[in-house]
């Protein structure tokens, strides 16, 4: 039976399939949930804006985008954003996606925490975004169809994700603080983690080995 939900159809693919048992299998409930309601909102917002996202490859960009939070893609330390998508890039490419798909993917899922940039990129890009945003700030949610959020809502419950949200990156962060620099999440591990303070741009400049 094919799944919809808000009016979107969720792909009945074999990689679609294959990654929502992935994310099952390597998150909680609560990134499980906010992966699926980002691709949901992203499809919403693409209808709006005239986008044509394809739509098997909205789904994985939505369901890797956070998970290399929980699973370091290597003992590279690097931001976790670039962890997410060497993971839906291997799992594209593993199955015989063309590098091009793999390529939208990547790009998608490393840019979806960065401000303005997405949304002059391609429609899988800024559609991701436009769903974290929606999901994690409410951005453009006033514009929604109030009875396709409360589906959404009904098939993927937000219960207590500001603070389960949060505490994931504290988590999935902690350790490797300095990948955070220049990044949304260096606000995280300010308000969270006693004593991090995210060096500045002022202090790097300063600090250079140049003598002026």
């Amino acid at each position: 039976m094919t799944d919809i939900i808000a009016a979107v159809e969720i792909p009945e693919t074999a990689a679609v399939a294959e990654a929502t048992r992935f994310l099952r299998e390597t998150t909680n409930p609560l990134i499980f949930h906010h992966s699926r309601r980002v691709f949901l909102f992203g499809s919403l917002h693409a209808r709006e804006f005239g986008l044509k996202p394809d739509p098997e490859l909205l789904y994985i960009s939505a369901m890797f985008h956070d998970t290399g939070l929980s699973v370091p893609f290597s003992d590279v330390e690097q931001r976790f954003e670039l962890d997410s998508a060497d993971h839906a890039r291997t799992f594209l490419l593993d199955r015989g996606f063309p590098k091009s798909a793999a390529d939208v993917v990547w790009t998608a899922i490393a840019l979806h925490t960065t401000p303005e940039i997405p949304g002059r990129m391609g429609p899988e890009t800024a559609a991701t975004n436009y769903g974290v945003l929606t999901d994690v700030l409410g951005w453009g949610l006033d514009g929604l169809d109030g009875g396709q959020v409360e589906d959404i809502m009904t098939a993927h419950p937000r219960e207590q994700f500001k603070k389960g949200f949060l505490q994931a990156f504290v988590d999935g962060l902690k350790n490797r603080p300095d990948t955070t620099y220049g990044t949304v999440n260096a606000d995280v591990l300010e308000h969270f983690v006693p004593g991090f303070r995210s060096k500045t741009m002022v202090e790097r400049v300063m600090d250079a080995p140049w003598p002026n």
